[in-house]
C-alpha cells in the first residue's frame, strides 16, 4: 500500500481508505485512532500528555489528550463520518522510568498511566465506542493502523506483534 502516512509527535492526520496511519515510539505516549467504517475514513492522534492545562503551547493540540480528541472528530466528520458510527482503538501509555511511591508525590511522573486514562475518560465524553486498547507496561510500542482491514497492529519491543 502506497498510502502510509507516518503521525508524529503530537500530530493529528486524517486519511480516507486506502491508506495506513503509522506512528512510532509510543512510550508513555498514546496513538489513538478514531475511524468510521461505513465513510470508509480513519484519524490518529500521537498524544504526549493528558491535558492541556497550564500549558500555552497549543500549537499542536495532538500533543494533549483533551485537545487531540475533538480534533479527531472534527478532521473525520469534515470527511463525511457519522460521529454514532465512530470507533476508536488506542496503545500506549506504558510507564517508561521507575518511580519511587512516596507518599503519592511521584504520580505525576505516572505519565502513561494519566494519558491512557485521560484518552479513555475522552472518548467516552464524546460517546466514540471503544473496540480495543493495548496500555500499560514498561516497554515502547509502533503501531500501524490498516483502513482496509481495520486493523491497529501493536509491535512491542521484545514481545512481537499484536493485532487488535
Amino acid at each position: 500500500m502506497e498510502n502510509a502516512y507516518h503521525v508524529g509527535m503530537a500530530d493529528v492526520i486524517a486519511v480516507s481508505s486506502p491508506a495506513k496511519l503509522i506512528t512510532l515510539g509510543l512510550g508513555s505516549c498514546i496513538g489513538v485512532v478514531i475511524y468510521d467504517e461505513m465513510a470508509k475514513v480513519a484519524a490518529m492522534a500521537h498524544v504526549m500528555l493528558p491535558d492541556s492545562r497550564g500549558s500555552k503551547d497549543h500549537e499542536k493540540p495532538g500533543k494533549f489528550a483533551d485537545l487531540a480528541i475533538p480534533l479527531l472528530l472534527d478532521e473525520l466528520l469534515k470527511k463525511n463520518a457519522k460521529k454514532e458510527r465512530m470507533k476508536a482503538k488506542y496503545a500506549g501509555g506504558a510507564q517508561m522510568f521507575a518511580t519511587i511511591a512516596s507518599g503519592g508525590g511521584a504520580d505525576f511522573l505516572a505519565v502513561g498511566v494519566r494519558n491512557a486514562a485521560e484518552t479513555l475518560a475522552f472518548l467516552n465524553k464524546y460517546k466514540i465506542k471503544i473496540v480495543a486498547s493495548d496500555t500499560g507496561g514498561n516497554k515502547g510500542r509502533t503501531v500501524e493502523f490498516n483502513t482496509e482491514t481495520w486493523m491497529l497492529s501493536v509491535k512491542v519491543l521484545g514481545k512481537g506483534v499484536t493485532m487488535i
